[in-house]
């Protein structure tokens, strides 16, 4: 069964994140970074950019400060491009205190991305072939298959579905390699984040972020005997359309959850949002002024490494989502020198742009 539920709308004197262009990646703590690396280039065609660490500070406290994870915590850091559209920025951490299981879906912090294939049955088969993932039911319409990769990461698989202007619908890169053709990979249709108060979330993203919302619902469990993946339960949902080339889905927790707070990004399962701005100070400002957010010290310019140049700052969020705004200087960052391969870039898009 499936029924729209209210939703707030943003404000009519919402203007968003200043000079925002577009989601420029999704960020994931795995327990192992190679076995990630490898399914996600391997398995679902992916395209490595680079790596780099290790990221620390042996001395002093600046991990607590710009990362918010223990001040001796190490990590290891890889970019792999994910069809047209997006980038995953992949962590590995060794940290005191480091929870290694991550938070189920129906958990505060709990969160999956979502694939759109060309041929769903197509794409099980691949899937199935690799040998590398466990799959779940498909949900009760139908429309959306779950698996579990290698490193314990909750994806799905789904058909284009409909275009209807307002939610961002993948395309496939011109020139699609072996994986992505036999994966009938189009990208990815939107990542998904469970939170505590989905109304208070939902506000967040609109008239901080300047999401537009989409759609809202109320699902049955999705797995057709039980619930799979586990811990998934009937939730309130909302989809947002953030930026020309992403959606967030984001889900209300409730019965049986086990954590009430997400993870620490250098906890299994930790993860964040990043966002593309022209200007990282003039959204920085912005965000300071907005309730419940904690800038996590001041915008820095990476110097050295394969993204030198880079200009960015995380945030917390009264939400419980931890973000970042940055600005790359695509076309001149030094990993370029070493490969062919590229992050996806929002190009001449902004924000508001529906190509």
């Amino acid at each position: 069964m499936r029924k729209a539920v209210s939703v707030a709308s943003p404000s009519p004197t919402s203007s968003g994140l200043p000079t925002a262009r577009a989601v420029d990646h999704h960020a994931f703590t795995v327990p192992r970074l190679d076995e990630a690396v490898a399914f996600f280039t391997g398995v679902l065609g992916g395209e490595l950019c680079y790596r780099e660490g290790p990221v620390e500070d042996s001395s002093g406290d600046w991990m607590t400060r710009k990362l918010g994870v223990h001040p001796r915590a190490r990590a290891q850091v890889a970019l792999v491009r994910l069809g047209a559209h997006c980038n995953l920025e992949l962590f590995e951490y060794a940290a005191p205190g480091q929870i290694t299981s991550p938070p189920g879906p129906n958990d505060v912090g709990g969160h999956h991305l979502a694939l759109t294939v060309t041929d769903l049955g197509a794409a099980e088969e691949h899937l199935r072939r690799s040998g590398a993932v466990r799959l779940g039911p498909s949900d009760r319409d139908g429309s959306r298959r779950w698996f579990l990769t290698p490193v314990g990461m909750l994806l799905s698989l789904g058909g284009p579905g409909r275009r209807d202007g307002r939610r961002f619908v993948p395309t496939p890169r011109p020139r699609p390699n072996a994986a992505e053709r036999s994966l009938g990979l189009l990208g990815v249709e939107h990542v998904s984040y469970t939170v505590a108060d989905l109304d208070a979330a939902t506000a967040f993203f609109t008239d901080v972020l300047g999401a537009e919302v989409v759609e809202g619902r109320e699902d049955a469990a999705d797995g057709p005997d039980g619930h799979w993946p586990p811990g998934a339960e009937r939730c309130r949902r909302v989809l947002l359309r953030t930026g020309p080339t992403a959606n967030v889905e984001l889900r209300q927790s409730g019965r049986g959850a086990t954590r009430s707070r997400p993870p620490l990004n250098s906890d299994v399962g930790g993860h964040h949002l990043a966002f593309f701005v022209d200007d990282v100070d003039a959204a920085a400002a912005h965000l300071r002024r907005q309730e419940g957010v904690t800038l996590m010290g001041e915008p820095e310019t990476i110097t050295e490494g394969p993204i030198a140049g880079d200009r960015w700052l995380y945030f917390g969020t009264p939400i419980g989502i931890q973000m970042e705004i940055i600005n790359m200087p695509d076309g001149s960052l030094p990993y370029e020198a070493q490969t062919t391969a590229r992050r996806a870039t929002p190009g001449a898009l902004r924000w508001h742009d529906r190509p």
